[in-house]
């Protein structure tokens, strides 16, 4: 069992709907150690593939990103839910859903901050339907540049996203994989 699983055990709580939350630690009150952990977990693991840029989508994603990109020592770029006054010049859109919010979003990264050629590492806190990084997937895309590898914290292994994912040829790596989870209990994959 490794850090996180312990920390999943010890402080998430499964609500009805398949929700699991980890609000305590992960993205709402966030415990820094265990941010600096994920990122070094994240860089033992695509430390050879030559990453220029960590993006994730905003906003939980934002401080495991941040962390990463640190280790790592380039830039961390999160994709904006909304245009904003400090956005301009032309940017790179696409349409993600999310599985907690049931809401869709469009998100939006500054073509300057995406380029041709940059090797990109996506990271994000979860990974149920996998929505979110089709959409970040897509973002990369069409800037020329290529998913070097994709770091997630939580990937809900019951539900199709990381199978969907692997299965499009990305190299997927979850620091925890809930297998099955109730009231009564969580189940990680063991590989």
């Amino acid at each position: 069992m490794n850090f996180l699983e312990e920390r999943i055990l010890r402080d998430g709580v499964v609500k009805d709907g398949d929700v699991l939350r980890v609000d305590s630690f992960l993205n709402h009150q966030m415990d820094v150690a265990l941010l600096d952990e994920l990122g070094a977990y994240f860089y033992e693991r695509f430390k050879e593939k030559g990453i220029t840029k960590v993006l994730t989508v905003e906003a939980s994603g934002i401080a495991i990103a941040c962390a990463t990109a640190r280790v790592f020592g380039v830039p961390a770029v999160f994709a904006k839910k909304s245009k904003t006054l400090n956005v301009d010049g032309d940017v790179y859109v696409a349409e993600v859903e999310s599985f907690t919010h049931k809401c869709k979003n469009t998100v939006i990264v500054c073509k300057q901050y995406l380029e041709r050629g940059d090797r990109v590492l996506i990271v994000d806190d979860f990974l149920a339907n996998g929505c979110a990084l089709r959409g970040l997937i897509s973002i990369v895309q069409c800037a020329g540049a290529e998913v070097s590898g994709i770091g997630i914290a939580i990937e809900k292994g019951f539900q199709m996203g990381g199978r969907t994912i692997r299965a499009l040829g990305y190299d997927v790596c979850s620091a925890a994989i809930v297998e099955e989870m109730s009231e009564g209990g969580i189940v990680f994959r063991t590989e």
